[in-house]
C-alpha cells in the first residue's frame, strides 16, 4: 500500500468516517504519519515553522536558509533538508515575460518539479511563500508563478470593488501564465530525465485553476494535483483530466461546496479523493487564524506531504 493510502486509511479508522471515496475530518484528532524512512523529511506547518520570506525577495534574488531554524518532527534528521535556495525568475519573452518565483531544495532534492498557484494575493504574499517553503523542504522544486501580472487583490482594497477586479483576470491570460512555466518545469526536469511527472498545487483561486491546467494537459505532464478549497472551478473541465486529484476543504466554506468537489471528484475518477475537515471555513490550511486551526493546517499539509509522495516518487 503506498504511503498516501496508508495515511489516509490511518484517517478514516481514527474518524471512523467515510463518505464514498470522500474523507471527513471529524475534530479533534490527533493525525500521526507512518512515512517511510526513504522519504522527505517531514515538516508540519507549524507555527514555528512559519517564516515571513518576502523581506529577503524584496532584499535579493537569491538567498539560503537552513531547514534548522523549522521544527522537524521526531525521528527525523534535520540535516537532510539543511537548505533550501530561492530565485526570482522571468520566463518568456518581451510582453509575455512572466515573473515567478522558485524555491528548490538543496540536499535531498528529488529532482521533481510543483507548480504552485496561489490564492488572490499573489505570488508574492507571505503565507504563499511561507507554503511553497515547507514543500520544497520535502525535495521539491516548487515555481510559484506571478498569476495576476503584478496586479493581485490587496487587502486594503474596498470589497466592493472585488467583482470588478476578478471580472479582469482573463482566463486565457492565466492559462497562458501556466502553460509558459509548464514548459519551462518540463525543460528543467522533465526533459533532463530528472522527473518522471510534475504535480501542481493550488490555493482558493488556484485551486480551481488546478483543475483547467490538468484537464489541458491529460496526463502528459502532471502525474497528479492538489487543490486546497478551489473556487470558480469549471465542472466541465474534469472530464479532461487524467490523473488523479487530492480535494481538501472545509465543510463550513460557502465558497467551495462540500457538494460540487465531491461531484468533480467523482467524475474525474482515477482514484482522487476529497478530504473534508469539520467545521473549516476557507483559506485554514495556508491561513490559519486560530490554534484550532494551525492543528487542521498541519494534519492537511501531511496528508498532502504522503500524497505527493505516493504520486510522483513512489
Amino acid at each position: 500500500m503506498g504511503l498516501a493510502a496508508a495515511s489516509l486509511n490511518s484517517v478514516c479508522a481514527a474518524t471512523n468516517t467515510v463518505y464514498r471515496s470522500s474523507l471527513i475530518i471529524k475534530r479533534p484528532l490527533r493525525y500521526h504519519s507512518h512515512f517511510s524512512t526513504l522519504a522527505s523529511p517531514l515538516l508540519p506547518p507549524s507555527k514555528e515553522c512559519s517564516l515571513n520570506l518576502r523581506r529577503s525577495v524584496q532584499d535579493t534574488a537569491q538567498w539560503k536558509i537552513s531547514c534548522s531554524l523549522l521544527k522537524v518532527e521526531d525521528g527525523i534528521n534535520d540535516e537532510a533538508c539543511e537548505l533550501v535556495n530561492g530565485m526570482e525568475l522571468s520566463l518568456g519573452e518581451g510582453d509575455d515575460t512572466i515573473s515567478a518565483y522558485l524555491l528548490k531544495a538543496v540536499k535531498n532534492n528529488n529532482g521533481t518539479g510543483i507548480l504552485l498557484l496561489s490564492d488572490i494575493f499573489g505570488f508574492e504574499d507571505s503565507f504563499t511563500r511561507d507554503f511553497a517553503y515547507r514543500v520544497a523542504c520535502n525535495g521539491y522544486n516548487v515555481l510559484v508563478p506571478d498569476l495576476f501580472r503584478g496586479n493581485p487583490w490587496a487587502k486594503d482594497r474596498p470589497k466592493t470593488g472585488f467583482e470588478e477586479w476578478i471580472a479582469r483576470q482573463d482566463p486565457e491570460a492565466i492559462a497562458k501564465v501556466t502553460s509558459t512555466c509548464t514548459k519551462w518545469m518540463v525543460d528543467e526536469f522533465m526533459a533532463a530525465g530528472i522527473s518522471k511527472k510534475l504535480g501542481i498545487i493550488g490555493f482558493c483561486f488556484g485551486g480551481g485553476r488546478v483543475l483547467e491546467v490538468l484537464a489541458r494537459d491529460q496526463g502528459v505532464s502532471f502525474g497528479t494535483g492538489v487543490s486546497f478549497y478551489g473556487t470558480r472551478m469549471n465542472n466541465l473541465a474534469t472530464s479532461d483530466i487524467e490523473v488523479p486529484v487530492l480535494f481538501i476543504l472545509g465543510d463550513n466554506d460557502p465558497l467551495c461546496p462540500v457538494s460540487q468537489v465531491q461531484n468533480i471528484e467523482k467524475r474525474i475518477g482515477k482514484g482522487s479523493k476529497a478530504v473534508i475537515f469539520q467545521g473549516r471555513g476557507h483559506g485554514f490550511a495556508h491561513r490559519p487564524e486560530s490554534p484550532e486551526e494551525d492543528m487542521d493546517a498541519e494534519q492537511a499539509f501531511i496528508i498532502m506531504r504522503d500524497w505527493l509522495y505516493d504520486s510522483l516518487l513512489v
